[in-house]
């Protein structure tokens, strides 16, 4: 071997590294700055950073590699969303929700810009696929949203999964102000009474059995992502199975979001991300996002006219999901008005119904779009 042959061995990467690699290899990194430095939504968008650093440097999930391996196991059959899935519904507690059925309706209007921006995207050239797929970043749920692309577009797994789950971080900073232009002061210091009945241990049982089977009825195709939620919060109310249940939340849940991350951060290539699609679908997850928590305020404000006075209409702000950050927030919101104005209970029960209403309408989406195409 001469020196000729060995410097071709060693260089042979840098023979096939862009300028392209380069602005990739940037945003990965920018991805780890934001995760460590700024903690957005640091359990994604750190190993997404670091997959698309190694996406760029000969690694992707398209190439025969441990993250080409991942990708086939876990993103093509849908696995680690689904399983994610299992993790947060054994999280959720779903009694401010069944204590307060108003809520549910409030979690359906945070979710109207899914369908105003799939019919946006289809207009501006977008495939019913991928305009789908687009839409789907409205449902502020990162495993929907990739549980949607990964059946419908693939191809636009890289943009959408750091769409979705930016713009989740992003909630503390895009939704204050919206709610502060659309509700008056007067409105944001509503009290809302709590309430007084509870809910017993069997209906918290039946209640996932019930909302599987009949979403399963409506949307057999994308009955998954349901059923996992429904599973995982079953293991947490039975309370026979803590050990499942806190596996469910613990290890479950960190290791798929941690492979998650690497394989949807490793099809992040060049190729595939630099394009001006990208910005595009970037600006329509934004406007799904922002027409989400509009939609969700001014139902909220029609609640509060219909009710006189009885339904805060910051409660219509965390319908969006992104649970249970915008619940949080919306709470926040109202004690900066008012240092004893207590809404968090309800914030908490709309942003619950958000979280399902953020899958059923991921999976209407999905089956809509199957059955059309």
């Amino acid at each position: 071997m001469d020196l000729s042959e060995v410097f071709n061995i060693l260089t042979q990467g840098l023979a096939s590294f862009t300028w392209q690699n380069a602005v990739m290899i940037v945003v990965g990194g920018t991805l780890i700055a934001l995760a460590v430095f700024k903690e957005y939504e640091p359990m994604l968008l750190l190993p997404i950073g670091i997959g698309c650093i190694l996406a760029n440097v000969g690694m992707s999930a398209y190439e025969d590699n441990f993250l080409g391996i991942l990708y086939k196991a876990g993103i093509e059959t849908e696995l680690f969303p689904l399983l994610i899935f299992i993790g947060v519904g054994a999280m959720l507690d779903f009694r401010p929700l069944l204590s307060m059925p108003s809520m549910a309706m409030l979690g359906a209007a945070g979710h109207f810009g899914i369908y105003a921006t799939l019919i946006l995207a289809a207009l501006l050239g977008f495939e019913l696929n991928e305009a789908a797929s687009i839409a789907a970043i409205g449902t502020i749920d990162g495993p929907t949203a990739i549980f949607v692309t990964s059946r419908l577009a693939p191809e636009m797994l890289g943009p959408i999964a750091v769409a979705a789950y930016s713009y989740m971080s992003l909630v503390p900073i895009i939704q204050p102000p919206i709610m502060k232009a659309l509700t008056t002061r007067k409105e944001r210091m509503i009290r809302m009474e709590y309430a007084q009945h509870q809910i017993s241990d069997r209906v918290m049982i039946v209640f996932p059995i019930v909302v599987t089977v009949l979403v399963a009825l409506i949307a057999p195709d994308a009955a998954p992502l349901i059923a996992s939620l429904m599973l995982g919060n079953l293991l947490r109310e039975s309370g026979v199975v803590e050990r499942l249940s806190k596996s469910a939340q613990n290890e479950l849940i960190n290791i798929s979001t941690l492979f998650l991350g690497l394989t949807v951060g490793a099809t992040m290539t060049a190729e595939s991300f630099i394009r001006l699609d990208t910005l595009l679908i970037l600006v329509l997850g934004l406007f799904a996002f922002v027409l989400d928590s509009v939609g969700g305020l001014l139902f909220g404000k029609l609640l509060a006219v219909i009710t006189k006075g009885k339904i805060n209409p910051l409660v219509g702000a965390c319908g969006i999901s992104a649970f249970p950050m915008s619940g949080r927030l919306s709470a926040q919101v109202a004690l900066e008005e008012d240092p004893n104005n207590f809404i968090l209970m309800h914030a908490m029960g709309s942003n619950t119904a958000g979280q399902l209403a953020s899958v059923v309408a991921g999976s209407l989406l999905f089956a809509l779009v199957v059955g059309l195409i």
